[in-house]
């Protein structure tokens, strides 16, 4: 099974080059962030003419995460499943087969300190008790999504440029890895354990040009998964060309 991650930033703005890199790279799933469309405006119809059954969470303007799949899901979840009152779109589970497939957009926090990065802090630690309480590490969980977050700083093309940013904070790192030590690893890591590999360049001041990336989106996988993980990497060519989402696909291989 080939399963990938992207935040492609506005699927309006990105529908065509999400359709072209489908028929390219015929992911079994795709778990994709920051839709910027409520449920209504999601391309459904053309995606499902493209070979791809769709489970959406949108969101007017902000947010938004699906699961495309080439068999039709089931069990789809919606949101973190506490008490908390949350507005935001950030969060689709669905179960593919006997796989449990998670699409997670983690906020982004702004700036250390700010109302933004506690939300962000608090987000994390809200998705680790949603994994306690739903599921078990032994079950075939892959979480995957925008994390906002470099793990650590061989995830980071100049960690000097961002040691600041709420992308390198180590607190939300530490936040995290809790939810990896829950039972999850990076299966990307695995097979590119020295890093200086990015999904990520800002728009400004040529990042991508420059290399200037960092690593912050990622495929976790529970470990009876992440057995099975036989390839991942990240398809750097489709952060070229033209309007191009600020991210990058990151593509992981499982075997049956």
């Amino acid at each position: 099974m080939k399963i990938a991650t992207w935040n492609v930033n506005s699927i309006r703005a990105r529908q065509e080059r999400l359709l072209a890199w489908l028929d390219r790279a015929r992911p079994d799933v795709l778990c994709l962030q920051e839709l910027k469309v409520v449920d209504e405006a999601f391309p459904a119809e053309e995606l499902l003419e493209a070979g791809y059954h769709c489970a959406v969470h949108g969101q007017k303007t902000y947010n938004g995460v699906a699961i495309l799949s080439r068999k039709k899901p089931s069990d789809i979840r919606r949101g973190i499943d506490d008490e908390g009152d949350d507005p935001q779109a950030r969060l689709i589970s669905a179960r593919i087969a006997d796989i449990i497939v998670i699409s997670a957009y983690v906020p982004n926090g702004q700036e250390v300190g700010s109302e933004k990065y506690a939300y962000k802090l608090d987000w994390l630690e809200r998705l680790t008790g949603h994994l306690r309480k739903n599921f078990s590490p032994e079950d075939r969980v892959l979480l995957c999504g925008d994390f906002n977050v470099a793990l650590d700083d061989k995830d980071v093309a100049r960690p000097a440029d961002w040691s600041d940013s709420v992308l390198c904070d180590e607190t939300t790192r530490a936040a995290v890895g809790r939810i990896a030590d829950w039972g999850l690893v990076d299966v990307f890591r695995e097979f590119h354990p020295d890093g200086g590999q990015y999904s990520w360049w800002d728009y400004r001041m040529l990042g991508f040009q420059k290399n200037n990336g960092l690593r912050i989106d990622h495929i976790f996988a529970s470990r009876p998964m992440a057995q099975l993980c036989s390839e991942a990497e990240i398809d750097r060519q489709e952060r070229k060309g033209k309007k191009p989402s600020d991210h990058a696909p990151v593509v992981a291989v499982f075997d049956d």
